[in-house]
């Protein structure tokens, strides 16, 4: 199969330079991590301001109340990834070797594990702060889809986490020997641009929701609507783009080449959907009890 899209050269780096020995770089990733959360301090803080969006025109927290809970969200992002990353990925690896464990700089995070490290920050800055469960997930969930956009971006920048073989027109011949180890492909060997599927389906068709829900449909008001969305809006976005995403390379063997840490017969669940059913369970959930708690 001849390449039907060359890989574009883009250098993961953005720029880099020595200083005292050290090679200092910003890299795209990085980039992606600080520009979605200023993007989602912004809508947040945007929203917070505009108090008749909420439920008795009562926002639940103050923007510098907002300013510090970025701060935890942080925390929770990267120690959660990465967490997550060793938990649900990797564990064998990283239990014969555990001083890997902090070096996130080699990479390794996994979103699930980061968001749930940003859930746990939000529950327990609320619990200090005094303030309502749903009204904070609300708040977190405005603006988490613009992030997602900007880092998947950034992995097809970064050549990494490439879809299955394809003969679609879009197909990408991704660089790097085991982007072209394709069995039963002879020639180069193109793939799904499975990030560029997540980003435009978890990030730009999502947050569009998100500020549509919020801006013209008052979701706000009803408590869990927003976050019960983005849950099952996610779970959703992710479930499908697996169908199109390579599985990690550690879940296949020659007996299971599609990756499936669960087998249904001759179909299966890769471990990206096996974690994302619950939050399309729990979004339903939530979007079905913010009915009973719009204010009327």
């Amino acid at each position: 199969m001849s390449a039907l899209i060359p890989f574009p050269n883009i250098s993961p780096e953005i720029f880099s330079f020595e200083l005292f020995g050290l090679n200092i770089a910003l890299r795209w990733y990085a980039l992606a991590y600080i520009v979605g959360i200023l993007i989602a301090w912004w809508l947040t803080a945007r929203a917070l301001r505009q108090v008749k969006l909420w439920q008795g025109d009562q926002p639940p927290m103050t923007t510098q109340q907002l300013e510090d809970l970025v701060t935890w969200t942080i925390l929770g992002v990267i120690l959660g990834g990465r967490l997550g990353y060793v938990v649900f990925y990797k564990p064998a690896y990283f239990l014969a070797n555990p001083l890997e464990i902090p070096q996130v700089w080699d990479g390794g995070m996994a979103f699930h594990g980061g968001f749930l490290g940003v859930v746990f920050a939000a529950w327990v800055f609320a619990l200090r702060h005094n303030i309502g469960k749903l009204a904070m997930a609300d708040t977190v969930a405005i603006g988490i889809p613009w992030g997602l956009m900007l880092g998947r971006l950034a992995n097809f920048i970064n050549a990494e986490l490439w879809g299955r073989p394809t003969d679609l027109p879009w197909g990408v011949a991704f660089p790097g020997r085991a982007a072209q180890d394709c069995p039963d492909i002879v020639g180069i060997c193109a793939r799904h641009p499975s990030q560029l599927y997540e980003a435009a389906l978890e990030g730009l068709i999502l947050g569009l929701v998100l500020i549509w829900l919020v801006w013209q449909r008052h979701g706000l008001k009803a408590p869990g609507l927003v976050s019960g969305t983005f849950f099952a809006g996610y779970g959703l976005a992710r479930f499908i783009v697996e169908l199109f995403r390579q599985a990690d390379e550690h879940f296949i063997t020659a007996e299971n080449p599609m990756g499936y840490v669960i087998h249904l017969g001759g179909y299966g669940l890769s471990m990206g959907q096996l974690l994302s059913l619950p939050m399309i369970l729990f979004g339903l959930i939530l979007i079905l009890r913010s009915r009973q708690l719009r204010a009327p």
